[in-house]
């Protein structure tokens, strides 16, 4: 070969070289939107999105970044299908948004007395569904980086003490639909679906009586002045599910050795996250629903049977529905509350 090939020959090599290089910079480097539509100054979005944004950066060493939109990039029930679909990058939401049954086994975490702690029951759902129920297939197309429950739901009303099941018949009540909607109707209200920004509105106007919602959530869409008392059974009325995913090719997209370490500050680690800045939110909530004047009191024994009795016939159902599929419902019920300690 003469001097003049072989300087060639270099040269190719070292311009392959130089071109390889240059895509892996660019692969390695990545910024990825999430699509936020709770307010930006949500406790949820201040104490744990964020936070978990900032720890993509922090372990992945600047190669993934997240940015957190301070607009969502479309209406919350559709945030599911915008990561599936590459609208955005990452998303979270409610699984009862979603109207139709592709979640159907999610509906473990949002049934009656499943967890006072909302760190404890968010820990418990991700280990129980992931593992139990299988969640990552009922999660097309995405990446599933997080699962995860609010505190406590209770029934907050302006009309009356709810004190028999007779009181509940014909109050409207903002449900977030799935469970919770099944059963105040069983309980003989009228349910209306909405997401949570619609109920300041609504319920000011007196288009509804009162709203299946957290602590948190009276004072983060500040409800106070329209609610005068707030029922609670042990372990919550009420519970909602929530999924945090990632488009699936944009995941495919990172390193391994990214994706590893994504992995190691989601899932569980964001479940205790999210959980714990419930938790917070919940107790600071509290606080100024005291102020407010509103009473929070327990269901009365007679309730609290009637609401037993209506909760287990779902349950029921729904273990019923789920063992079609080979899944035993009824075990993963006792293991997750078992994991949250809640006795009713």
């Amino acid at each position: 070969m003469t001097n003049r090939l072989k300087g060639f020959t270099l040269f190719l090599a070292s311009a392959a070289t130089a071109t390889l290089t240059l895509s892996s910079a660019v692969a390695a480097d990545t910024t990825l939107a999430l699509s936020s539509w709770l307010p930006p100054r949500h406790p949820i979005v201040v104490g744990a999105i964020k936070p978990w944004a900032d720890q993509v950066e922090e372990a992945t060493e600047g190669r993934v970044k997240i940015r957190v939109l301070t607009k969502p990039l479309g209406v919350p029930p559709a945030h599911f299908d915008m990561a599936a679909d590459g609208v955005a990058d990452i998303t979270y939401g409610l699984h009862s948004f979603t109207t139709d049954d592709r979640f159907e086994r999610s509906r473990i975490g949002q049934f009656s007395f499943i967890g006072d702690d909302a760190a404890t029951a968010s820990r418990a759902f991700w280990d129980v569904y992931t593992g139990q129920l299988d969640a990552q297939s009922e999660h097309e197309d995405v990446k599933l980086l997080g699962l995860f429950v609010h505190g406590p739901g209770l029934l907050h009303n302006n009309v009356r003490k709810i004190e028999t099941p007779e009181d509940i018949h014909g109050l409207k009540i903002r449900v977030p639909g799935g469970y919770i909607s099944d059963l105040m109707s069983d309980l003989g209200a009228e349910t209306l679906f909405m997401s949570s920004g619609e109920v300041y509105e609504k319920l000011s106007r007196g288009v509804i009586d009162g709203v299946a919602f957290t602590y948190e959530a009276l004072t983060a869409f500040k409800l106070t002045e329209d609610i005068k008392y707030s029922m609670r059974v042990p372990g919550g009325l009420y519970n909602t599910t929530w999924f945090r995913v990632m488009n699936e090719g944009k995941w495919n997209g990172i390193s391994p050795g990214d994706q590893a370490a994504i992995e190691a500050i989601s899932g569980p680690a964001f479940a205790e996250l999210v959980g714990a800045a419930w938790n917070d939110a919940d107790a600071a909530a509290i606080e100024k629903i005291d102020a407010a004047g509103i009473e929070i009191y327990d269901a009365p024994g007679p309730l609290l049977d009637e609401i037993r009795s209506k909760a287990a016939a779902h349950e029921q159902v729904w273990a019923e529905a789920i063992a079609e599929d080979g899944f035993d419902g009824t075990a993963a019920l006792e293991t997750l509350r078992a994991r949250t300690g809640v006795s009713y």
